[in-house]
């Protein structure tokens, strides 16, 4: 939106847990959605993910750098068509640097971001409340959101019910995780179809996840 009556802040969800509405201008995230549609192509492109028991994710994935499957990394796509990773661009990585600075506004040298994993939500899309627990390293994650708003719960470290909060991620915004809610659960329960800036040109959500691997 434009104007809202009461314009969205930065706010701290959890202790260095942070979200960071507007992060990225209309420009921003039309580059950003320019080069997800080129990863999204094969070989080692878009894919359907499944799990050790069977089920599959309603969100489809593309990863960079190394590939994320459960619960593990590789570096081919082990799990799909075993093409090579795409690589993680060093622009991404400086893009993942300038988010936590602002976010967090740690002082130092962040690691560098070395994975990118990017998931696809159509409307019928969830995400289950989980950890981002299978890096070796503990620097922030990095979430950029494109496209339909969705409700993204973030909860605790100890389990996947309460306590939690929802927040309501839009295109552009930022959400930071370091520190003591680095391992903590989260989720995407709802996605609000239709609800895209316009002049995007998508239909659907995209969800750009930075994590330095430590591997």
């Amino acid at each position: 939106m434009d104007a809202e009556l009461f314009p969205r802040e930065r706010t701290e969800v959890a202790p260095g847990a942070v979200h960071v509405p507007g992060w990225l201008d209309a420009a921003g995230q039309r580059d950003l959605l320019r080069a997800c549609r080129s990863w999204a192509r094969p070989p080692a492109g878009l894919r359907t993910v499944r799990t050790p028991g069977g089920g599959t994710m309603t969100a489809r994935q593309v990863c960079l750098g190394w590939h994320w499957y459960p619960y593990a990394y590789a570096r081919t796509v082990a799990d799909g068509d075993g093409a090579p990773v795409k690589p993680f661009p060093g622009w991404l990585g400086e893009l993942g640097r300038h988010a936590v600075r602002d976010a967090l506004g740690e002082p130092g040298e962040t690691p560098a971001y070395d994975i990118a994993l990017i998931n696809f939500y159509d409307a019928g899309a969830r995400m289950g409340m989980h950890r981002d627990s299978d890096e070796k390293s503990d620097a922030p994650v990095v979430s950029l959101s494109l496209g339909d708003t969705c409700v993204f719960r973030f909860g605790n470290p100890e389990t996947r019910t309460r306590p939690y909060t929802d927040v309501e991620l839009r295109s552009g915004d930022l959400f930071v995780f370091g520190g003591p809610s680095r391992l903590a659960h989260h989720g995407v329960p709802k996605v609000q179809p239709g609800t895209a800036p316009p002049e995007l040109g998508l239909t659907g959500r995209l969800n750009i996840t930075l994590r330095v691997s430590g591997l």
